[in-house]
Formats: C-alpha cells, sequence, structure tokens
C-alpha cells in the first residue's frame, strides 16, 4: 500500500478500536503509527491490540510503527466528605498532607514534593485549569492559598504546578513497569510524559536499553525553556498541546508549536503535533471548520506527523476521523503555497558529508526529472536527514532491518521497504530500482537517486550518491561489478 501523502497519521487505539476489522480499516483509511495509551486499559489489553497491529502488517506487507505513551506521575487532590466543594473566587483555600476529608477550606494534596518546590505567589490549576489559585504562604506539608478562578472541586482532581520544576521524575513506578512491559512486547517508539529536563530522556533511555526509540512529550513550561537540551537526547518529539494550554495561557501555545515543530525538523527528528485536532469528531461524523484548519496548520508547519487520540480511541466515529485527516493532508499537500511555504521555512544547518549529499539529493530531484530519492538506512538517519530537506520528490527509505522501518514510519514522507542484506552499491542501485517500480513511484524510463553509505551495513557512512535509470538492464550494462 503506497500512501500518497508525505505528513503521518498516528492514530491511538481504546475502547472504540480494539478488534481486527477496525484496526485494519484505520490502517487502511491512513493511520501510519498506533498509539498504545498505557493511561488506560490493561497489560493485557495492550498486547492484543498490539499482537492485532503485527497481524496487519503481515497481512499487508507494510511496516507499522507501535507508540506506547506513558502516562508519566499524576499530581491529584484527595477526596472530599461531601464529595465535592464549591470554591469561590478570593476566598482562602489550604492543600496539606493531612489525609483527613476535605471541606470547603481545605483537601489533602498527597505530593510532598509539591510543598517542597512551591513559593509565595505560584499557581497551582486544578481540573485542567478550570480552578486557580496563588499561593499566599507554604511550608514543608502545606500551602495557603487565594482562589483567583472558583468551580466546583471533587474527588482526586488533577493538579497542574505551572510555575516551577518540581523534583519528581518523569518515571514514575507505573511508568517504569509499564515502560518494560511496552519494551519486551516489542514496541517502536516510547512517548515520556512530564518531561522537565533532559536528565528525565536519559533516564528512560537507560531502561530502555536500545529497544525503543525516545519520543519526548513537551507539555510542561519547563520543557519549553529547556527544549534545545532536551530535543539534543530525545529521537523525536510530541507537542502535547492540552498540558501546554493548561499551564501556560491559550494564546501562547500556537507560538510554541511553530517553535517546536521548526527545531524538531531542523535537528532532524520527527514531530507530531498532538491534542484535539478533531475533537468534536468524537461524538460527530464531521469535523468543525476551525478543527480541519488546526490540521492544516499543523501539516503548513512540517510536522512529520499529526494525532488522533480519543476520536479513534473512545469516539463513534474512529474510521471517519482517521478519513478526515487522510483527505486535509491530501487536500493540503495539493496546495502550490504548501510547497513555498515548505520551502521559505527550511532552516538547515549542514555539517556533515551525509547533510551535503541529502541536501544535493533534492536539489537534483527538484532540478531534473527524478521520481524518487531511494537512501539506504542502518539506523534511519540518512531517510531523516533527507526527509529534513522535505523534496517534493517521494523518498524510499531501504534498510534489511524491520525495526529501523518501523521507527521511519513516523518520519515525514518516508515510504518504507525491506530489503535483502546488500554489500555491493551496484545492487543497491538495483534494489532502489526495483522498489521505486514496484511500489508505483517509476517506471523503467524514469531516473531515481540513491544514496548510500560504503563500506555497506555501517552506520553512519553516507557518503555517495547516484543517479541511475530504473531499467535494471542499463544499469548492469553502466555499472562494472
Amino acid at each position: 500500500m503506497r500512501r500518497l501523502r508525505n505528513v503521518k497519521i498516528v492514530a491511538t487505539l481504546g475502547p472504540s478500536s480494539s478488534d481486527y476489522e477496525t484496526i485494519r480499516a484505520l490502517f487502511e483509511a491512513g493511520a501510519d503509527v498506533f498509539r498504545l495509551n498505557m493511561s488506560h486499559g490493561s497489560h493485557a489489553e495492550q498486547a492484543a491490540r498490539h499482537t492485532i497491529i503485527r497481524q496487519i502488517e503481515q497481512d499487508t506487507g507494510r511496516p507499522i510503527a507501535i507508540l506506547a505513551d506513558l502516562q508519566g506521575p499524576k499530581l491529584r487532590t484527595g477526596v472530599f466528605a461531601k464529595g465535592e466543594e464549591d470554591l469561590v473566587e478570593g476566598a482562602a483555600f489550604r492543600f496539606d498532607l493531612d489525609p483527613a476529608e476535605g471541606d470547603a477550606t481545605r483537601v489533602c494534596l498527597p505530593h510532598k514534593e509539591i510543598f517542597a518546590a512551591l513559593e509565595p505567589g505560584a499557581s497551582l490549576l486544578v481540573n485542567d485549569g478550570k480552578i486557580r489559585l496563588k499561593v499566599e504562604s507554604c511550608g514543608a506539608d502545606f500551602a495557603n492559598c487565594t482562589v483567583t478562578t472558583g468551580g466546583t472541586i471533587s474527588n482526586r482532581k488533577g493538579v497542574n504546578v505551572p510555575d516551577v520544576v518540581l523534583p519528581l521524575a518523569a518515571l514514575s513506578d507505573k511508568d517504569r513497569a509499564d515502560l518494560e512491559f511496552a519494551c519486551e512486547l516489542g514496541v517502536d517508539w516510547l512517548a515520556l510524559s512530564f518531561v522537565q529536563r533532559p536528565e528525565d530522556v536519559a533516564e528512560a533511555r537507560a531502561l530502555a536499553k536500545g529497544r525503543a526509540a525516545i519520543l519526548s512529550k513537551i507539555e510542561k513550561p519547563a520543557a519549553v525553556k529547556a527544549y534545545k537540551e532536551i530535543l539534543a537526547v530525545s529521537d523525536g518529539i510530541m507537542v502535547a498541546r492540552g498540558d501546554l494550554g493548561v499551564e501556560l495561557p491559550v494564546h501562547s501555545v500556537p507560538p510554541i508549536q511553530k517553535q517546536l515543530v521548526r527545531g524538531a525538523r531542523a535537528a532532524a527528528k520527527p514531530v507530531i503535533v498532538a491534542t484535539q485536532m478533531l475533537e468534536s469528531m468524537i461524538e460527530s461524523p464531521m469535523p468543525t471548520r476551525a478543527e480541519v484548519s488546526d490540521v492544516a496548520t499543523a501539516i503548513y508547519e512540517g510536522a512529520d506527523a499529526v494525532m488522533l487520540s480519543a476520536e479513534s480511541a473512545a469516539g463513534d466515529y474512529p474510521v471517519e476521523a482517521v478519513t478526515t485527516m487522510d483527505s486535509v493532508a491530501k487536500s493540503v499537500e495539493a496546495d502550490p503555497t504548501y510547497r513555498e511555504v515548505i520551502e521559505a521555512s527550511r532552516r538547515v544547518s549542514r555539517t556533515t558529508i551525509a547533510d551535503g549529499i541529502v541536501a544535493a539529493a533534492r536539489e537534483i530531484a527538484e532540478a531534473t526529472d527524478i521520481h524518487a530519492i531511494c537512501c539506504f538506512t542502518q539506523s534511519g538517519t540518512t531517510a531523516s536527514l533527507v526527509a529534513r530537506e522535505r523534496p517534493s520528490v517521494p523518498i524510499i527509505a531501504l534498510t534489511p532491518i524491520p525495526a529501523t522501518l518501523r521507527r521511519l514510519c513516523l518520519t515525514w514522507g518516508v515510504h518504507c521497504v525491506l530489503t535483502e542484506t546488500i554489500d555491493r552499491f551496484k545492487m543497491a542501485v538495483v534494489s532502489a530500482a526495483r522498489a521505486a517500480r514496484a511500489y508505483g513511484f517509476a517506471t523503467e524510463k524514469d531516473q531515481i537517486v540513491v544514496t548510500a553509505g560504503v563500506p555497506f551495513n555501517v552506520k553512519g557512512t553516507t557518503n555517495i550518491l547516484r543517479v541511475a535509470p530504473c531499467d535494471e538492464r542499463l544499469i548492469f550494462r553502466t555499472d562494472p561489478e
């Protein structure tokens, strides 16, 4: 199956999408990556979904990426004697470590780490920011606050602390267990929640031991401030706009989104734009015009992927949501303005031979009648560098390593093809020509660009570029052994 678009679609699986028929329909509608949300569902349920995805992969002959999204530490209030209380603007309210049931004046906040980091003037947000409080005074086991935005507070509501870096690891005990389970299962990507500093990513990478690539979710102000350092140690990025919009003023999220996408593009690392992209399609077969515009904006920015959350996991119209996203992507990418925007936003600092090779490949492809750029890759780096260039012709990544292909399913414009192990450049060119013809990117009369590294099967050796015919007879006739 050949995708007729460059941006990838990530679909979250859940109660609405757990059987073979539905997941297969999601894949055929356009999903390239399936997300397993470790915040919901048992290990047995996630394992069953993983098995189905791998069966679909086998049945269709196309690699599919699986992303396990770790929950991260969840900060929640205790419980109330009446189940809920109304907090009025201007009223005093206290959080403390006392496990007694709460009332209209106080409630337990069973996270001593929060109190250790709080300072007077800091904000506490409850229930996705619907209730806001300002810290007036605090200590090791309490915070006296003033309600700045009132509302109804009830049992175990989530708490956000946007103004301080919390002395909490990004991985809770549950996350460590989920990470090991997901890696043993054989997922391709791990999404790390609650990232505040590069050390959080290093901890996850040490536990993963190379079994999965690490994708950092940028959802906290501290992560935005340390983005450059976090990006440097991550394999990919997710712009998690839900929590960003809670902890930061909502009007600041669009420019932050653009900055994060451009930063990841420049680093040749895949970036997903996520959260509430087609939210209304949880209950409606049609999206709003604003949602369609939102998806289009992320695609115009050059994001590698756009993501569906509850729309495909728990909504009434999961397949329709993927179909809609696919249609929006194709419409945007067919717009001449799209190429203008993509090319105008191409800011690449080229410092290596590989950088120069992929840049030359794009320029040759766009200046002549080239039908595809074919890159042989071990780790996926070469394909990612080609994708960073955002060429106007298809990218075909060829590798004998299934794990590399699956991880590249998240990368913009990359069509993944499994090959046999190759030890001669001539056979690499032949394999590229065969792949370009087999998947309908070119005919025997066309030409392709091939990039590779010599010696073969060594990471980080991209050093050769060849313009080649797709007619194998011409390849054998012109290329000596």
